[in-house]
This record gives structure tokens, C-alpha cells and sequence, in this order.
């Protein structure tokens, strides 16, 4: 326990931060042997060797010193070429900077934007580090909530539009969404951009899951519609699609004229991102469709074994996700997701993200990432129901 004159030494806000929960379940499972790990939004596979071997030979070729603040030119040139070709965008280098995770990249948004006691309109269930981010910089939250609806997560936009009152500094969208696998549609999204403009509001945009959509190439992405001057920021990572975790390289796009001061941001934050992962991924850009095709086939092979299962279980109300890949299941008289997650973790060695985690419209609701081989799901299927089927 914390001696409370040596907490109220530190920031407010630092003081105010709360534990992820799903952190929380992780730390416990990760001090026991032949726990499944289903709690990260994480795939099993290993990064591509081309990626890999990219990293390795920049490292043997010397690229070991500091690197511009923005990122590499080469690597902003790719994701510029990347994001163009895919979503008919037209970036330029200026409007990207590169970060040292996605992760990163919203904690630099958030400090970027964000002034203390600024009003944010944010999208829940949410990650819930994505929300904490801007928590921690002293904003002051809004929420507006997906639900279930005649078989569908449904966003009333309306409703959305109505929060975004004069005064908003931004709205957070993260779509496709963690953890329901809503989808905005590309209806949705020039609504909210037209009232973003009139108003000034600012919109952050949580891509990293375009490329996991189960309905085509990529999901909506407001990239494809808007201008370069418009009040957005992109967040995305090389972490989901290109199996790169642990690498802790993503970007952020922003207008242009903004790219000074992003780059005075990274500089007191990380100063930079190394080269040689970012060299990692120029190669994941240019040589990883294969890569992302597979991965998708993956994807889908494990949310169909994992979507037959659940539905076998009376007491799991379960909707199918449009993107992402997580079954995010509510269980019937499930009153407190963090203990039975906990509990889950204890009894069967399965380890699940307490719906809580994501706000508390997700409380009674957990959640299983079924980015895993086939054999590792069945065996957690297995494992869990008992406490699914009592």
C-alpha cells in the first residue's frame, strides 16, 4: 500500500489513473504454467520472416542511431503509398508521423489535443487504454454507447451527432471497434465529419483495425473521405495485421501543417523510433498482402469454430462481429465480468477480458480473442463449459 503522503506527492492525474483489467487478469495467468491466453488483442503467429529478416539486416548494415522525429522518409513514402492504394486516400509524408506503437500514437494525439477539462465524446464499449489516454491528459469524457440491436451492434448516430455539441474538443471513434466489432459506415462517417467541420470538433479516428474486416478489403475509413486540411487524426499500428506486437511500431496522420509540432511532441515523448524497425516495416508495407491474406484466413477459420461454440451455450447471448477479431459474449446472471474472469482464469486456465474493462456498458459481457490455431481454441471451448453451461 502506497504511504498517502507519498501519493499526493505525485500529479492529480497520474493519481487518478485506474489498472487496466485486463492487465489485471493477464499478470495473474502470466505466474501460472498452461494458461490459454485469450485476453490480448493478440494473434498467436509469428511476424513474417521477410519482416523480420529486414530488421535484421538493417541492423548489420549500421542502422543503429537516432532518427528524425517524424519518422524515417522512406517508411512515411510507404505508408503514404499504402494508405492511397487502399482507402483512395491522398497523404502526403508531411501529414505522417511515425510512432513507436500505436499505443504511442494515441498518447501523443491526446497530448497533442487535449488541454485540461476539454470535452471528449468517445464511442463505448471502448480499449480501454484508448479512453485512459486521453483521461490522462486531463480530459473530461463523454460517452456514447454501442448496443445490441435486432441481432447488430448499433450506434445511434444521431445521438452521437447531439453530444457534439459547440465547445467538443474531439470525437473518438474507434472503428472497427474493440470489443464488439461494430462497424461506422461510410453513411455514418460523412454525417459525423459535415457536423465535425461546421463546428470545429476534432475527429481521432482508431484504425488499427481497418484491415480486419469480414466484409471486404477494408472497412469505412474516414481517410477515403476526407481533405487534407480536416480536423483529423488517424491512429493505426503495424501490431494486428502484420503480426507485429511486440515490434511497437505504428503512425499517425494529421494535417500537414501540423507536422512541426507532432515532431516536437515525439521529441520529448520517445524522440524518435528506431530505425531498424522501421525499416521492418517499409518491408511489411511493401511485401505483407500475402501476409495479411493469410492472417485473415486465420482469422476467419477461428471466429467460425469460435462463433459455433458459443451459440451451443444457453447462457451466452452472442452477436457477430463486423470486423475485428473478438467474440465479445454477454453471459445470462454474469453480475461482476472482472471476477469471473478471474475465476475463470483459477478454474480452467483460460484467460478472457472482463467486459468491465471497456467501460461500464460492458460489465456482464466477456470477451475472447480468437485470433488462435484451431487446436488452442477447441481446448479452451473445452475448458470453459462448465462455467459456460452451469
Amino acid at each position: 500500500m502506497v504511504d498517502a503522503k507519498i501519493l499526493n506527492s505525485i500529479s492529480s492525474r497520474a493519481r487518478a489513473l485506474e489498472a487496466s483489467k485486463i492487465r489485471e487478469v493477464a499478470e495473474l495467468g502470466m505466474k501460472k504454467d498452461g494458461v490459454l491466453p485469450l485476453w490480448f488483442g493478440e494473434g498467436a503467429w509469428s511476424t513474417n520472416p521477410l519482416i523480420v529478416d529486414a530488421a535484421i539486416a538493417s541492423l548489420k548494415a549500421g542502422n543503429h542511431m537516432y532518427q528524425p522525429n517524424n519518422g524515417m522518409m522512406a517508411l512515411r513514402q510507404a505508408i503514404c503509398t499504402y494508405s492511397n492504394e487502399l482507402l483512395s486516400s491522398r497523404l502526403n509524408p508531411a501529414q505522417v508521423t511515425v510512432t513507436p506503437s500505436g499505443m504511442q500514437g494515441l498518447m501523443l494525439t491526446a497530448e497533442f489535443l487535449v488541454s485540461p477539462g476539454d470535452r471528449i465524446v468517445a464511442v463505448e464499449p471502448g480499449w480501454p487504454n484508448l479512453i485512459g489516454a486521453f483521461k490522462a491528459t486531463g480530459a473530461e469524457i463523454t460517452s456514447v454507447t454501442i448496443v445490441p440491436k435486432d441481432g447488430h451492434w448499433t450506434l445511434d448516430v444521431d445521438g452521437l451527432i447531439a453530444e457534439l455539441t459547440p465547445g467538443t474538443k474531439a470525437v473518438v471513434i474507434n472503428s472497427p471497434n474493440n470489443p464488439t466489432g461494430w462497424i461506422m459506415s461510410d453513411e455514418e462517417q460523412c454525417l459525423v465529419l459535415e457536423h465535425c467541420r461546421r463546428f470545429g470538433i476534432w475527429i481521432v479516428a482508431d484504425d488499427v483495425y481497418t484491415r480486419l474486416y469480414r466484409h471486404g478489403r477494408h472497412a469505412p475509413s474516414f481517410l477515403s473521405i476526407t481533405e487534407p486540411e480536416d480536423l483529423l487524426i488517424s491512429v493505426n499500428s503495424f501490431s494486428k495485421c502484420w503480426s507485429m506486437t511486440g515490434w511497437r511500431l505504428g503512425w499517425i496522420v494529421a494535417p500537414a501543417v501540423f507536422e512541426g509540432k507532432l515532431g516536437q511532441l515525439t521529441e520529448f515523448n520517445t524522440s524518435c523510433t528506431a530505425g531498424f524497425v522501421q525499416e521492418a516495416g517499409i518491408t511489411a508495407l511493401r511485401d505483407g498482402e500475402e501476409e495479411i491474406a493469410s492472417l485473415l484466413e486465420k482469422i476467419q477459420t477461428g471466429y467460425e469454430l469460435s462463433a459455433e461454440r458459443l451459440n451451443t451455450f444457453s447462457r451466452v447471448e452472442f452477436i457477430e462481429p463486423d470486423g475485428a477479431f473478438y467474440c465479445f459474449f454477454r453471459v445470462d446472471g454474469l453480475t461482476n465480468s472482472f471476477a469471473a474472469a478471474v475465476e475463470i482464469l483459477e478454474q480452467t486456465k483460460v484467460g478472457l477480458a472482463p467486459g468491465v474493462a471497456f467501460g461500464p456498458q460492458g460489465e456482464g459481457y466477456l470477451r475472447l480473442c480468437y485470433a488462435q490455431p484451431v487446436d488452442v481454441l477447441e481446448e479452451a471451448f473445452v475448458r470453459l463449459e462448465p462455467f459456460l453451461s452451469k
